[in-house]
């Protein structure tokens, strides 16, 4: 599967609680969680190399359909409830159009 629609999401965790947010990402990556799911082809969680609060999740998704209705879900919304109270702002969104590329992890 290619991926047709992906996001960016910059997140700064409030003090203290990058690790926790970090942690709390990755179990997108769980059996039944959005970034497990066959649709979701990207599922990058990374840190800024010149501030260690700043969090990225990039995202690629087989059809922006399918990440809306995933992410409407029981197991994605638990997730964002949980992100709020580890930010120290609003997080930056940027949808994308994936063109071409590649990727290895």
């Amino acid at each position: 599967m290619i991926a047709t629609y992906g996001f960016n999401a910059v997140l700064t965790a409030a003090p203290g609680a990058a690790d926790e947010l970090v942690d709390l990402l990755l179990t997108g990556l769980d059996e039944g969680s959005p970034g497990a799911s066959e649709h979701c082809v990207v599922y990058l969680v990374s840190r800024s190399a010149s501030d260690p609060d700043v969090v990225h999740v990039t995202e690629g998704w087989t059809s922006e359909e399918d990440h809306h209705r995933i992410f409407a879900g029981d197991a994605a919304q638990a997730i964002v409830a949980r992100i709020a109270p580890l930010l120290a702002g609003e997080p930056e969104y940027t949808d994308y159009v994936p063109v071409r590329g590649k990727a290895a992890f």
